[in-house]
């Protein structure tokens, strides 16, 4: 599952980092099908659903493309944490 979430992150990178943004993997539980990814840069801690909104996207288009993927959340990278500011829960 690593491998296949990773090359789908290779493909949507660019994107994200035209916009100033990046996006990193932090973790994958794939016993429960849970990816955790960090957006950073332009994407990380907007204001409104401008985060939220890209965090989103990316959580649809990795379930769509990846077997087994039942959960993608942004994280910080500093705690783990989904409940500090601009670190949400993006799709369920």
């Amino acid at each position: 599952m690593k491998d296949q979430v990773e090359a789908v992150l290779a493909v949507i990178g660019p994107a994200i980092r035209a916009d100033g943004g990046d996006i990193a993997l932090v973790n994958i539980d794939e016993a429960i099908g849970l990816v955790q990814i960090n957006l950073t840069g332009a994407c990380a801690g907007c204001p409104g659903s401008s985060a939220t909104t890209s965090a989103a996207g990316v959580g649809r288009i990795v379930k769509d493309r990846v077997p087994g993927v039942e959960t993608v959340e942004q994280v910080c990278v500093a705690t783990g944490s989904p409940t500090e500011p601009g670190c949400t829960v993006v799709t369920r």
